[in-house]
């Protein structure tokens, strides 16, 4: 599935991961990305403000306060401002995240 143009017409956002392709919808006080992984791909571990995301399509090894699970199409997550989260994400993936700060890409 692949996001309709609606979407791939947002503000790029050009970050340091292979393989991503990411729509950004900045808000006054938020931020909304669309994640799309052409290649498999490890997310470092690192924290920031709240984030809250859906999975739309593939699936992802995810490390959210020390609790490793894997989220796939359908599964939500949530991450507490300042929690250590990361994970080994797979081509394919596909996620709708929320942020709650308005700078964070």
């Amino acid at each position: 599935m692949d996001y309709p143009k609606i979407i791939t017409d947002l503000q790029e956002l050009k970050l340091p991961l292979n393989g991503l392709v990411a729509n950004l919808l900045q808000g006054k006080n938020n931020q909304l990305v669309f994640f799309d992984f052409k290649e498999d791909t490890e997310i470092p571990v690192h924290s920031h403000g709240a984030q809250w995301g859906i999975v739309v399509d593939g699936k992802i090894d995810f490390t959210i306060g020390g609790v490793q699970k894997t989220y796939q199409k359908g599964d939500s997550y949530y991450i507490k401002a300042g929690e250590e989260h990361g994970g080994k994400i797979y081509k394919g993936f596909k996620a709708i995240d929320f942020f709650a700060e308005p700078n964070r890409y």
